[in-house]
Formats: structure tokens, sequence, C-alpha cells
């Protein structure tokens, strides 16, 4: 598999070090990327982690952007200007910046959390919080798109979406 996938806790080691899920380094290294990429992600007391597949799309969306814009400055900034690369060491180890932890609020584990493509950095018990609040909103969305396509259903004639109805 080349994707990030599923949630792993692990604790500091008494010299800061934590290791990277095994499955993670796989994927990592299947990607070629030398070390493990890293930036506080933008809008969470989280990091955002990865390795090709991660610049890759950093440098798409960077592009979207007329190049010199304040807005492609400003995202570049944010993203390739609090960057660190990190070391991995040969027991899939690494150890996590002050500035890094600080941002996530890490003090003694960490929850790694699979985005695909990229994968996040918490703080155990923010992450319980985030994964909480991610499920209501989604259960919510489901509610409110079961409820529009009720009414879109009911507007049709007969009440019946196409292709439902008995031939």
């Amino acid at each position: 598999m080349d994707r990030f996938v599923s949630n792993f806790t692990n604790r500091l080691d008494a010299k800061g070090r934590v290791s990277i899920p095994a499955s993670f380094r796989s994927v990592l290294a299947r990607d070629g990327f030398e070390g493990l990429y890293v930036h506080p992600a933008l809008d969470s007391p989280a990091l955002d982690a990865g390795g090709n597949a991660l610049l890759r799309e950093i440098d798409g969306l960077l592009s979207t952007l007329s190049p010199y814009s304040d807005e492609r400055d400003h995202l570049s900034t944010a993203l390739l200007g609090t960057s660190e690369v990190l070391k991995v060491d040969p027991e899939g180890r690494v150890i996590l910046t002050e500035a890094l932890r600080a941002h996530a609020g890490i003090a003694d584990a960490v929850t790694f959390v699979g985005h695909g493509h990229k994968f996040q950095i918490w703080e155990p018990e923010r992450f319980r919080a985030h994964l909480e609040e991610a499920r209501a909103k989604v259960r919510d969305l489901k509610k409110s798109l079961g409820a529009a396509r009720g009414a879109a259903t009911a507007a049709l004639p007969g009440g019946v979406p196409p292709g439902a109805r008995e031939q």
C-alpha cells in the first residue's frame, strides 16, 4: 500500500525519540524520501508529516498561485518556512524538535494519524477530541445530505428517484 492509514500511539523515550509506525515507514521507503518532512499543521494543533508525496502536494498548491503574489509568499512561508526534515535512525525513530513539540502540545506520547498522502502527529488527548469532533461533523453532514436527498426525491414525479422505478 502506498497510503498512510490508521492511527498509532507511541511514547517518546528518555532521549525524546519516538518510533514511526512500521507501516508508515514502509510507505516512506517506497516514496523514496530520505528522512521525514514535517511542518506545523496550518489549521490544527498537530504536525503534518510525510515524504515526496506531501512535498508534491505542497508544490502543486503553490503552483496554483501567482508567482511573487502575497498569497503564494504567505503560504510558502507557512508551509516551507516552518518545515523541518528529520533524520530517521536505523530503528525508525525520530526526534521531534522543541518547536514542533510546542506547536502540537506534545509531552511524552504522540498519535500518528494516516491521511493518505501524508500523516499527522498529535498529542493523544488532543487527537481524541479532534476525532470526536470529526465524527460529529460527519454525522451532521450525513444527516444534511440525507435530508437534501429526501427533499430532491420528494420533488420528483411520484417521489421515486430515476432508476428506482420498477419496469
